[in-house]
């Protein structure tokens, strides 16, 4: 070895006997274990659209949790499209009352500025209008949330009931992040019980 590098050793900030006792410490009792899923991602190594599929047509109304880098969410969105579903994307933040929104006709009153008269339009329900366009080949309307970690208890229960309500709705509501794409149903999340 020539002197340049026994000096670029020695400048190391670690010592060696730093990395023995680290190996010792990982190889305890009390030593979190990461497999190749933690590195990689769950559904690059196991992939698992068979059961989400499974999974969309059972529970009617999912809960997703997804990476905070993002773009998961597009395979399984895709995965639903090539199936013969289309999309309802709406964001929890912007959406109001729910159940009024979705299912009844509900005023929009748009800000008036300065000497403007004040005035009310009135919009059809987003689900109904769009279950009227589905062309006679869709399979159904996938009413996809996002930012649902913002709803309430009460409104993330009537989304779960959206589904028995129309029954041509699935619901897929973004309810929060994790480190690979995950789901519940949407009534374990919203507190229901599975009979109701």
């Amino acid at each position: 070895m020539s002197s340049s590098a026994i000096a670029l050793r020695s400048a190391s900030p670690l010592p060696s006997s730093c990395g023995g006792s680290r190996r010792r410490r990982r190889a305890g009792a009390g030593a979190v274990r990461c497999g190749l899923v933690d590195l990689i991602g769950g559904d690059l190594i196991r992939p698992d659209m068979g059961r989400w599929l499974e999974d969309v047509e059972k529970h009617k109304a999912l809960a997703v949790y997804s990476p905070h880098e993002g773009g998961y969410e597009g395979r399984y969105l895709t995965r639903l499209r090539y199936q013969g579903y289309r999309f309802l994307d709406l964001t929890a933040r912007g959406l109001g009352d729910p159940e009024s929104t979705l299912t009844k006709i509900h005023p929009v009153c748009p800000p008036h500025l300065g000497r403007q008269p004040i005035a009310r339009w009135y919009f059809p329900p987003e689900v109904d209008y769009r279950l009227s366009l589905l062309p006679p080949d869709a399979k159904g309307l996938v009413l996809w949330i996002i930012e649902a970690k913002v709803l309430s208890k009460a409104e993330l229960q009537f989304l779960a009931l959206l589904p028995s309500l129309r029954p041509k709705v699935k619901v897929i509501a973004e309810c929060g992040n994790w480190r690979k794409f995950v789901w519940k149903p949407l009534k374990e999340i919203a507190g229901l019980s599975s009979s109701e």
